[in-house]
């Protein structure tokens, strides 16, 4: 199965595990994020701090965004710490917004966004946005109605995106990230934060071809041996590539994979940290999901350790688990950076050796 194909497939399990979800559980009230059903519907209200350490930590942050670029530049390990802890509600989309440099672009261009959706657009990129609109979250408030003003925006913000970028257009992945982005924004907003996570967080994974996601896919394993052998081990056995249950994780940013509560809290770290933040979730389900001795001896084939990693324990995928052991990974900066170094050094490697072949030949 290709790349392309596999984040194809992927998407339609999703989409399916939606219809699975809402036809046994009906509901004609939103819960708290929005959702009327589905997968990510979650009727039971959160467990939370006391309203006075929220608006406390609401303050810290309105103070910090007003004075954004000295935090930044002189206390990074500040900011760090409080989006650790979880960004407010109330405060989120500016934060992101501010984390992620899409304020900065939005100052440095701010009329572009309305001229980029005055070009008529690549027609094969229209029709694929179009075809895509339905699929993204279709059991929220926002995107429930077909061709209602959720539907309206997630076409526009693809669309810009498409025509600032031609030599990506769109790439099917993007949509889940546009579309989360606009429930907490508006719309030429989450199209400076697409933008930025594209070209920046995410750099290389929508070009064709996907070299730097298999590359990101060798670094996983090479880091999984160093924080769960036995799971390594286990996945080499059986032939269990990254491309195979990864593709989506990092494609979609773990949109599509993480309950929303989990999903927050693991982007107000991914947005303030980087692509390192998907690693770490990855490693973390993983170890979660075939950690115990009793499940990898049950998983013994590649279809049975697939199976297990498309569908993890719930508990394992829950806020407070992910995040706390996400947090306690015994890895450092310079644990990523050697992986980098050396993953991209080999897949060099390989590329050299197939072109000395094929000039030989």
């Amino acid at each position: 199965m290709s790349l392309q194909k596999s984040v194809k497939s992927s998407g339609d399990r999703s989409e399916q595990a939606d219809t699975t979800s809402i036809c046994s559980s009906v509901t004609t009230q939103p819960d708290r994020h929005g959702f009327f059903g589905g997968a990510q519907y979650s009727p039971e209200p959160k467990r939370t701090v006391s309203p006075s350490t929220i608006l406390k930590r609401e303050q810290k942050w309105l103070r910090m965004l007003d004075n954004w670029e000295a935090f930044m530049s002189k206390n990074y390990k500040k900011v760090r710490e409080r989006c650790r802890k979880g960004i407010p509600a109330s405060v989120r989309p500016k934060a992101w917004l501010y984390l992620c440099g899409g304020q900065l672009l939005l100052e440095k261009h701010p009329n572009e966004y309305e001229e980029l959706l005055q070009a008529p657009g690549d027609p094969k990129c229209m029709e694929d946005i179009r075809k895509d609109l339905h699929r993204q979250f279709p059991y929220h408030e926002m995107f429930i109605r077909e061709e209602g003003l959720g539907q309206q925006e997630l076409f526009s913000v693809l669309k810009a995106y498409s025509v600032l970028n031609p030599k990506v257009g769109y790439f099917q992945a993007q949509a889940p990230v546009a579309a989360f982005l606009l429930m907490h924004m508006p719309a030429v907003q989450a199209f400076w934060c697409l933008v930025s996570i594209s070209d920046k967080y995410l750099s290389g994974y929508y070009n064709p071809g996907l070299e730097v996601l298999q590359r990101d896919g060798d670094i996983l394993h090479a880091l999984l041996r160093r924080t769960a052998p036995a799971v390594h081990r286990h996945l080499v056995k059986h032939k269990v590539e990254p491309v195979l249950y990864a593709t989506e994780w990092f494609l979609c940013a773990l949109t599509r994979t993480l309950p929303w509560d989990s999903l927050l809290r693991v982007w107000d770290c991914f947005l303030c940290e980087g692509v390192k933040v998907l690693f770490k979730a990855a490693l973390v389900v993983l170890a979660g999901a075939l950690g115990p001795a009793k499940v990898r001896k049950r998983a013994c084939g590649l279809c049975e350790t697939l199976e297990v990693l498309r569908h993890p324990p719930e508990n394992i995928l829950g806020e407070e688990y992910l995040v706390y052991h996400m947090q306690r990974l015994s890895l450092t900066e310079e644990d990523f950076e050697f992986e980098h170094q050396r993953q991209t050094a080999r897949r060099r490697a390989m590329a050299n050796r197939s072109r000395s072949i094929e000039t030989s030949l």
